[in-house]
């Protein structure tokens, strides 16, 4: 994955070659070529290239990864405060807290909350078998996020204990 580094040498470039661009126009007009217009648009076109590549340079779009974490899949994204995931079966306790805080890290944005009091709602659940064709899903824990005041004190996971022994008999019954 580009870092912000990364984008920020193609800036650089991307600017140099349209001061190159900008210099073949004005020699387009001075020689009164007859692509000359055509120029002002391919310059112009440079320009917003490197004004995206510059904006792409400030702003840090890679999430951390959260040691302990497992494979999730996200299940439901109502696009604002709420999000349910899908993870394994054989997740531990550990593993869900750390696969919490990483669904959290991850899809977090102050773009998905709306007003002054909101905080984002991360849900973990998984799908255990009982019997042969029987499905049954299982809400394991959620995660809490205040936003405002300061995102990264604010977190709250409570964990459902119920029916984590329900997981890990299962788990015990199916091996």
């Amino acid at each position: 994955m580009l870092s912000t580094a990364d984008f920020f040498i193609y800036t650089k470039w991307m600017a140099i070659a349209t001061l190159g661009a900008a210099v073949v126009t004005g020699l387009a007009f001075l020689f009164q070529w007859g692509i000359r217009f055509r120029l002002v648009g391919i310059t112009g076109f440079m320009g917003v290239l490197v004004g995206g590549l510059f904006a792409l340079s400030l702003a840090p779009f890679s999430h951390g990864y959260v040691p302990g974490s497992t494979r999730f899949s996200l299940v439901y994204d109502n696009g604002g405060n709420q999000l349910v995931i899908a993870v394994a079966p054989e997740i531990t306790e550990a593993q869900l807290t750390a696969t919490l805080q990483q669904a959290s890290d991850k899809f977090f944005s102050y773009g998905r909350l709306g007003g002054a009091s909101s905080s984002m709602l991360v849900r973990a659940r998984t799908i255990i078998h009982p019997e042969p064709g029987v499905s049954q899903p299982l809400f394991l824990g959620e995660l809490r996020r205040q936003a405002i005041v300061n995102p990264d004190a604010e977190i709250e996971i409570s964990l459902n204990r119920e029916n984590l022994q329900i997981l890990q008999s299962s788990i015990a019954k199916n091996s």
